[in-house]
């Protein structure tokens, strides 16, 4: 088939690979508009971008898929599937209805379980042993299309949403492009989602990553893991924010009260609302990340001394 690649981070490229090296044909590829990032605020492509000029594929970057522009655009080309992964932007129902096979959504979660944005943050963050990957029609709702076909994946018990979305990414993009063969061959029909087992994924903030000492301790390290690499779980201490890398659970630690700072030999624990866990790296404002027991030496910890005050 000829189709219309659309997607933007990282997590889109392995898709965007497969789709190449497949027998589709890679017409032209949407993705967001250039961005200005870092400290020199320097106008950056997205990996899918920069993917798609190294191969020689026409790059769409439409500031919104609804301007008249782009749906002309998308009407030349006559795609027959526009495959999505991670686009970020809605799609007009006037998009949506003119490839004649639809819009194909690779979502990283086992629909309807973790509809929205972030489904590998929220499910490492509810203690889910198992996930997965699912491509669906997309339709006007949340990721509420009928589904394809899916994949599912081991949330192994030290995995951080970078771990598993790197994983996903690569058997992802195996199954979208399986289902766009399926597809193309007739074969393939989607089949509606069930109606129980909804649960949803809205997109995870900053002040979302703040860490709650008062949580258990297994809560406060899959939430700490749910947020790694982005945004980045956080606290504070002595009134500036300390960023943390995952940390440990220990299973007989010193009794510490939520966010008491403590130690075992070289360990630096913290206190919860149940049990400690051990600091991994941390952060401190404006430096890099550093082991946990480097900064406490530095820190000059006192007894008594605790994280998430301020």
């Amino acid at each position: 088939m000829k189709v219309l690649f659309a997607g933007t981070p990282a997590p889109a490229v392995p898709s965007l690979e497969a789709l190449l090296a497949s027998e589709h044909e890679v017409a032209a590829v949407l993705t967001r508009p250039d961005a200005r990032s870092g400290r020199g605020r320097k106008s950056s492509r997205s990996p899918v971008a920069e993917r798609a000029d190294a191969a020689g594929v026409p790059v769409l970057q439409p500031r919104s898929p609804r301007e008249p522009e782009f749906l002309a655009q998308l009407a030349d080309l006559a795609v027959d599937c526009a495959p999505v992964v991670a686009y970020g932007a809605l799609i007009p129902q006037s998009a949506l209805d003119l490839p004649a096979h639809g819009w194909v959504n690779l979502h990283f979660s086992l629909l309807p379980a973790w509809r929205g944005a972030a489904p590998v943050q929220h499910a490492i963050m509810a203690g889910d042993e198992i996930t997965g990957a699912a491509t669906f029609r997309l339709e006007a709702g949340l990721d509420t299309g009928p589904v394809y076909g899916t994949v599912t994946e081991a949330i192994g018990p030290r995995d951080t949403a970078g771990d598993l979305l790197g994983r996903l990414a690569v058997s992802g993009a195996q199954l979208l492009v399986a289902t766009l063969d399926g597809i193309a061959a007739g074969a393939l029909e989607p089949q509606p989602q069930p109606a129980e087992g909804i649960s949803l994924a809205p997109k995870v903030e900053p002040a979302d990553a703040r860490v709650d000492w008062a949580l258990p301790a297994h809560v406060v390290d899959r939430r700490i893991r749910g947020v790694t690499p982005a945004p980045g779980a956080w606290t504070t201490w002595r009134g500036d924010r300390l960023r943390l890398g995952p940390v440990t659970p220990v299973a007989d630690g010193p009794e510490l009260a939520a966010g008491e700072l403590g130690g075992v030999g070289r360990d630096v624990l913290v206190g919860t609302g149940n049990g400690s866990v051990r600091l991994g790296e941390v952060q401190p404002a404006g430096k890099r990340m550093i082991p946990a027991g480097d900064w406490a030496r530095g820190a000059r910890l006192s007894a008594g001394d605790r994280l998430g005050e301020g």
